[in-house]
């Protein structure tokens, strides 16, 4: 997997300018340290920062957010468009809307009910989990567990990695649960060894190099 993320590189006096991390309608916060707050309601560009992390407030609108070192975390009813961090999890709340796709490397990522990703999700080290969720492409990921939880649809497909370097000495297997009534349009590839749940009312593409094991409660069976 290659994550492409761009350098978060600030001009130094434009994060002296935005020091205290809020903007006006529309405008962007590029920043070298510390936090940045989409205030709840408002209108924003790009929200860009390298040391901190980015909280996106009920019903803001913004354009990229992008962090190295910090956490991104969404409200309810938020609207943005790219989402990409290093160090960090991805969070975010009920009826989010991202026009672009979700990125991180050592974090999870999380999309409550009712949100819409019109890219796709890609993790290395974390978890991802999805609940009555829209993905418009795929998930790939290395390292983590995944849930495609009650009514989530990804219009794409899975893949898990194998893992390379030092990671590639782990042993436990990633646990992925596809859940009630879940929809996964595209082929679900397994370059590792994972331990793969299916509910009986999901439908899912073709599997390749894991065995599905079908379940029909409320919740995956323990391991």
């Amino acid at each position: 997997m290659t994550l492409a993320l761009r350098p978060i590189l600030a001009p130094l006096a434009l994060a002296l300018l935005l020091a205290t991390g809020n903007a006006t309608a529309q405008q962007s916060i590029d920043k070298v340290m510390g936090s940045i707050t989409a205030q709840s309601g408002q209108t924003y560009g790009d929200l860009q920062t390298v040391n901190g992390s980015i909280s996106i407030e009920d019903g803001a609108t913004t354009a990229d957010a992008g962090t190295v070192n910090g956490s991104i975390k969404g409200g309810d009813k938020i609207t943005t468009a790219d989402l990409e961090t290093v160090n960090g999890s991805i969070r975010l709340g009920r009826e989010a809307r991202v026009e672009g796709g979700i990125e991180t490397v050592n974090g999870s990522i999380f999309l409550d009910q009712g949100s819409k990703v019109r890219k796709g999700l890609e993790n290395v080290n974390g978890a991802i989990g999805l609940v009555g969720t829209e993905v418009g492409e795929d998930i790939g990921m290395v390292n983590g567990d995944l849930t495609v939880g009650v009514g989530s649809h990804v219009h794409g497909g899975i893949k898990i990695e194998k893992n390379h370097g030092w990671s590639s000495k782990r042993t436990s297997e990633p646990r992925v649960v596809i859940g009630p009534n879940a929809v996964v349009d595209g082929p679900l590839v397994f370059e590792r060894p994972v331990k793969l749940y299916v509910h009986s009312s999901a439908r899912i593409g073709k599997v390749t190099g894991a065995t599905a094991q079908s379940y029909s409660g409320n919740t995956a069976p323990e391991d």
